[in-house]
């Protein structure tokens, strides 16, 4: 058990920003994971300063004027929202 809190831990973001067609976060492990906005509908079409604001939660982030979740577990496993499709 104690592995996994570990592996929770470093995986807290400890930064995070939005570019014009990616989301990027870096981890407290070091890790950077970048995904493409086109992944999160509502994200994409946010307006860049909703984008900018970003809460970094223990396991994800959250932006609260669009009322977005994304969990750190989801950028790194490739899950796509549901609906979400390619430019």
């Amino acid at each position: 058990m104690t592995t996994l809190v570990l592996e929770i831990e470093d995986s807290r973001p400890i930064e995070a920003r939005c570019d014009a067609s990616q989301l990027h976060v870096r981890l407290a492990d070091g890790r950077e994971v970048s995904t493409p906005l086109w992944w999160y509908p509502r994200l994409a079409a946010a307006s860049p300063a909703a984008r900018s604001d970003i809460e970094l939660m223990p396991m994800g982030l959250h932006w609260p004027e669009i009322d977005e979740d994304i969990s750190i577990a989801s950028m790194l496993r490739g899950e796509k929202a549901p609906g979400a499709t390619a430019p």
